[in-house]
């Protein structure tokens, strides 16, 4: 399995003969993922309507290029009406042959300033390859769960609307994962240190990478 991150939370997913985007973003965008990077996509999944995680141009390129399966919420369905989703809820499970998809919780953060552009429905989304389980946790603070994965992709800005970079430490090893790569670092109004997340990751003894954008790892 073969995972590239891009800018705040997007993820270009590779397994199994798949090409799997999650999350596509408004933020630092460039004409150059859609040229070169999200190509040939096979399947795409957003997990909530914010543009920082659905990038509405971008993603009318893929589906109309590509004719990617698009896997999303009712909500995104609703905030953005020129897509056709496939909508799916939280226990669903996407069979895509040679892997699994399942459509897993998430509780976006809430703030008193935030309120008009509140998240009801968030998802994160695991992926199961048979070798390899990735959990990409939506934009979501801690919650009580049963989740297992071995690669954990999660948000470290905190600031009450997801998790900062401790709690993402926790979260991925109650998980079970030997790998956390943090992401939700790239709005610029809302800069994250990125010594304070490695010395917060380091504190709890959690295995994790920090990949700068179109860095590659293999898992």
């Amino acid at each position: 399995m073969k995972i590239t991150r891009y800018p705040q939370s997007c993820f270009l997913i590779e397994t199994k003969g798949y090409r799997i985007l999650i999350d596509p973003s408004y933020l630092n965008f460039s004409e150059y993922f859609l040229k070169s990077d999200w190509v040939n996509v096979d399947v795409l999944l957003v997990t909530h309507k914010h543009k920082s995680h659905c990038h509405d141009e971008a993603v009318q390129v893929i589906l109309d290029r590509d004719q990617a399966q698009f896997f999303s919420s009712k909500e995104v369905a609703k905030s953005y009406p020129s897509f056709e989703p496939n909508i799916v809820e939280v226990g669903d499970k996407i069979n895509l042959e040679v892997l699994k998809i399942e459509v897993v919780k998430a509780v976006h953060g809430f703030l008193p300033t935030s309120k008009d552009d509140k998240v009801h429905e968030g998802f994160g989304f695991i992926i199961d390859d048979g070798e390899t389980r990735l959990y990409h946790t939506g934009d979501t603070i801690c919650f009580d769960n049963n989740y297992k994965a071995d690669v954990v992709l999660a948000p470290v800005s905190g600031r009450g609307l997801v998790m900062g970079p401790y709690e993402a430490a926790l979260f991925a090893k109650a998980c079970g994962a030997k790998l956390l790569i943090p992401c939700h670092m790239d709005n610029p109004k809302y800069p994250v240190s990125h010594e304070v997340v490695k010395k917060n990751i380091e504190e709890h003894k959690v295995e994790f990478k920090i990949l700068k954008v179109e860095e590659s790892i293999e898992v």
